[in-house]
């Protein structure tokens, strides 16, 4: 009885801590569309769009669509990296490059010790020549025509060297329904966006599928090289840029993801993708994530139903804050309110995935994504 107790009070202490002391990342404030527009510069500055993509012949057409459509008042050029497809990427991005704004080269081979994303980046990124800012953007990212116009706005108005857009991520079959909107909700839990946006702040994150960096400022940092390495790229790049000036990340409406993921075992892959890596390749930190994990998401339903006396009543006061904590991420993504009330599934979902994380970077398939296990450069 004792224990269930304590396990009850650590999942509600832990909850009302994140609830409070964690910089509001529940309350989904950080947007792009809250506030006054920034207003437009005295003169636009040149931004070249840089593309890596591989084998992404399904959403390419319509990604390179929204970028070429992008009502930006200065010089835009778009400079899309064939990644070595195998089903026509590049054929079909080059049947889009009728006139000057977009380009299309086909990458170099993978050299050791980088990530294929971020040599492909580096390749465009070269390939920009002196472009004021670059746009680092995925090719399964749909922009919205204004997009690039309000993101340089900020940019200028806030002298800021990384402004980053979290896309919306389709929501369309169960698997996402279930769990992409807690995906976003874990992702602001690790760095709290008000904590990104304070330049007190050391937390740094970005998204990777918007990301419009000051190209002066990533020269000084010593260019994309320095995260080569990096399987959580986005962040990575984050964490050194911030040493350099003041970034931004906020949830957006205008940048959204032309991918759903149709299939459950589709988005367990994509968060094992990047878990283990998160916990810095420790067995130690893993065995923490998944004791915390367990107590903070499982604890307080397992005592709700089947606790008694004031244990049961800590485990239905946990569960109900994290159904609360759920709440403004599922109205951003238009989803039912009682999608909080399965947030400790999610959770334990979640927790199996970072697991698996782990387990196929002890078997060499760490980190794999389009048919390479990208965990190798990192080690």
């Amino acid at each position: 009885m004792i224990a269930a107790l304590v396990a009850g009070l650590f999942a509600l202490a832990a909850w009302i801590y994140l609830l409070a002391g964690r910089g509001g990342f529940w309350l989904a404030r950080e947007r792009d569309d809250r506030g006054p527009s920034a207003p437009a510069p005295a003169a636009w500055p040149s931004v070249v769009a840089v593309v890596p993509a591989r084998n992404e012949a399904d959403v390419i057409e319509s990604a390179l669509s929204g970028l070429l459509a992008q009502d930006y008042p200065g010089d835009f050029r778009i400079i899309l990296v064939d990644d070595d497809s195998a089903d026509g990427t590049g054929d079909l991005a080059r049947g889009m490059a009728t006139g000057d704004r977009l380009t299309v080269i086909s990458g170099a081979p993978l050299p050791a010790g980088w990530t294929g994303k971020v040599w492909a980046q580096s390749q465009g990124i070269a390939a920009a020549g002196a472009a004021d800012f670059l746009l680092l953007t995925d090719a399964d990212i749909a922009h919205a025509p204004d997009n690039l116009r309000r993101l340089t706005a900020r940019a200028e108005e806030g002298g800021l060297v990384l402004t980053s857009l979290m896309a919306k991520l389709a929501v369309k079959t169960w698997a996402d329904r279930l769990l992409i909107p807690a995906f976003v909700f874990f992702f602001a839990m690790l760095y709290p966006f008000a904590w990104v946006n304070d330049p007190r702040s050391k937390v740094a994150a970005a998204a990777g599928g918007c990301m419009l960096v000051r190209r002066e400022a990533l020269q000084r940092a010593g260019g994309i090289a320095v995260i080569r390495a990096a399987i959580i790229d986005d962040c990575a790049l984050a964490a050194v840029l911030k040493r350099q000036g003041a970034i931004r990340l906020d949830l957006t409406d205008r940048a959204r993801s032309l991918r759903p993921y149709a299939r459950f075992g589709e988005i367990a892959r994509m968060v094992s993708r990047s878990a283990y890596a998160q916990l810095d390749y420790s067995p130690i930190l893993l065995a923490g994530a998944v004791v915390g994990m367990s107590l903070i998401y499982l604890a307080a339903p397992l005592l709700a139903l089947f606790g008694a006396g004031p244990a049961r009543w800590t485990g239905l006061a946990a569960w109900l804050a994290m159904a609360i904590a759920l709440q403004p991420m599922l109205r951003f993504y238009r989803r039912s309110p009682a999608w909080g009330l399965a947030l400790p599934l999610i959770g334990a979902l979640y927790t199996g995935f970072t697991v698996r994380s782990a387990f196929d970077v002890w078997i060499g398939r760490g980190g794999l994504w389009k048919g390479r296990a990208q965990a190798l450069a990192a080690a």
